[in-house]
């Protein structure tokens, strides 16, 4: 008996069924990983973007509307000029809408074969990924919980982390988050909530920087709140694990930003329009551990600037650049 391996452009690599004599043979070994790795795009650059989408549902679930036709159209056209080969979501009405996206980015010639999908507490929007390069391995956060003044609270949307085949010899983790939103809520103070999960969060990435401290490790997402709030502090860490901000910004021509030395340059990156306190903000981010920021390419991450970005959503997409090899 024999059985049919699918290799790359269509050829086939017959073989007999036992185990052993397959794990023997370095030559079908070899042709595997040919066939594993041969969809990975050529180049030697990868790129990861996160963007929220503002409650991207197809029917109406609770407080939340539909979002009308135009406002799906623009997002694919901002997802388009993203050009990630790997793009975090937030604010997807469940699977049915991560599905039509997808399908609707393919037939305009964007596809994305692989992809995950995390519930958490929060029925009526999660967390998602598109991706380009092989998803390797998946580990779902769903039922992260913590305890406030002696009540029990559920992480709205979870977390997602997978692990991505960026290259041969390159792989990175990715971990998404949707932190708590400044929306005021009757159970608890949002700012206190919002710190709890990002605590959460934050075990999450040093139990993976524990096991290697030079893994390549991504953690993107709306984490809803400014740099210097106490949340957001959190995720970033301190000492040996800290994460690096890679704070992208609008490529808009700005050369002398005459910038405090105290504090970053003055180019522009907010990320959210906030209609309540008619505000901009950045609290959209993409940071990296040690390991992943030695493969950064800062030239190639910015704010995917738009006409009419708003008509797609109150935050505009990120994206950074990536070496797919180790350095």
């Amino acid at each position: 008996m024999q059985k049919c391996f699918v290799l790359p452009e269509g050829r086939f690599l017959r073989q007999p069924l036992g185990a052993m004599d397959r794990l023997r043979n370095p030559a079908l070994l070899l042709l595997l990983a040919t066939a594993w790795t041969g969809n990975l795009p050529a180049a030697e650059e990868f790129r990861v973007a996160t963007y929220n989408l503002e409650n991207y549902l197809l029917e109406p679930a609770g407080t939340r509307p539909a979002k009308p036709p135009a406002a799906r159209a623009r997002i694919r056209q901002c997802i388009r000029a993203a050009k990630a080969d790997v793009i975090a979501l937030q604010e997807i009405g469940g699977l049915g809408a991560l599905m039509e996206l997808r399908d609707a980015l393919s037939r305009e010639g964007l596809d994305y074969p692989q992809w995950e999908w995390v519930t958490g507490w929060d029925t009526n929007i999660q967390i998602a990924v598109l991706s380009r390069l092989p998803i390797i391995d998946r580990r779902p956060h769903t039922n992260e919980a913590f305890l406030l003044f002696g009540r029990r609270f559920r992480v709205s949307r979870g977390f997602l982390e997978i692990d991505i085949r960026a290259g041969p010899r390159y792989v990175f983790t990715l971990m998404t988050a949707h932190l708590k939103s400044r929306r005021p809520v009757p159970e608890a103070d949002e700012a206190e909530m919002r710190e709890q999960e990002a605590l959460l969060l934050r075990e999450a990435i040093e139990r993976r920087l524990a096991r290697n401290p030079n893994a390549n490790l991504i953690v993107v997402g709306d984490l809803n709140d400014v740099k210097d709030s106490k949340s957001t502090r959190a995720v970033l860490g301190r000492g040996r694990f800290a994460l690096v901000d890679t704070r992208p910004a609008e490529r808009n021509g700005d050369t002398e930003l005459n910038a405090n030395p105290r504090y970053e340059p003055r180019n522009v990156t907010w990320t959210h329009y906030y209609g309540k306190e008619d505000t901009y903000s950045r609290i959209d981010y993409l940071l990296l551990s040690r390991g992943m920021a030695r493969e950064w390419r800062p030239e190639g991450t910015h704010i995917v600037m738009m006409p009419n970005w708003g008509t797609a959503s109150d935050h505009r997409p990120i994206v950074a650049a990536f070496s797919a090899e180790e350095r």
